[in-house]
């Protein structure tokens, strides 16, 4: 576990706590961020990093930190997608390639860019912690989708998981107002969609935690990511 970190905190549209731990390391002036639970109906990326933060101290660890266990807490509490505003929060990021136009009611980009109290959050975050590189946790199909230039770290994860590389744009899937849009763009920095598998009979949140343990913990053990910060 994680020591030695101080707790920031903003508020959802229904006025729960979006929680994010800051930890600092002396001589290093950007972050490492991890997020999960951006959308509140994938609780795997949500479980995978609850379990990777339980697995790493600081003994071992050398990186300064800001952790959000749970980017969207009023879609984790009603199990949708989107927030209590009925928007896709990785749809809604001040990206150039925001548009108000929609694929569906799930991936509604909302009034303006930046309209949820979450991603306000999330960016006053950016602004007073300057991101160096940005991993962020979701379940669709596994993969390692980045925006920017992360090859030592994709080719590790890619050895312990087996899940595909995706560089950039993934195919017929556009996501404008994303946060590999807008970090990879605004912030010129790279951001990993890590895509873990979705619950089945199969896969339970164990398992798919065991599958993804070793790579991620020998990522976190490594000097790739203190490279870019």
């Amino acid at each position: 576990m994680i020591k030695n970190n101080s707790l920031k905190k903003g508020f959802s549209v229904c006025n729960r706590p979006v929680e994010a731990t800051v930890t600092r390391q002396k001589g290093l002036d950007r972050f490492c961020y991890l997020i999960a639970g951006t959308h509140g109906d994938e609780p795997e990326g949500i479980y995978v990093l609850e379990q990777l933060i339980q697995q790493i101290s600081s003994d071992t660890i050398n990186l300064p930190m800001v952790v959000i266990p749970v980017l969207n807490p009023d879609g984790l509490a009603a199990k949708t997608r989107v927030n209590a505003n009925g928007v896709d929060l990785n749809r809604n990021l001040p990206a150039s390639n925001w548009s108000h136009q929609k694929r569906g009611e799930k991936y509604s980009p909302g009034s303006h860019p930046n309209s949820e109290p979450e991603n306000r959050f999330l960016v006053s975050l950016f602004d007073k912690y300057p991101p160096g590189f940005i991993l962020s946790f979701h379940s669709w199909v596994p993969m390692l989708n980045s925006n920017g230039q992360c090859e030592d770290i994709l080719q590790l994860l890619h050895k312990e998981s087996g899940y595909p590389i995706v560089r950039d744009k993934i195919e017929d899937h556009p996501t404008p107002g994303s946060l590999g849009s807008y970090a990879s763009e605004k912030l010129g920095i790279p951001v990993l969609t890590y895509e873990c598998p979705t619950l089945s009979e199969d896969k339970s949140l164990q398992s798919i935690w065991q599958e993804n343990a070793k790579g991620l913990i020998k990522l976190m053990q490594s000097n790739l990511i203190r490279k870019l910060l």
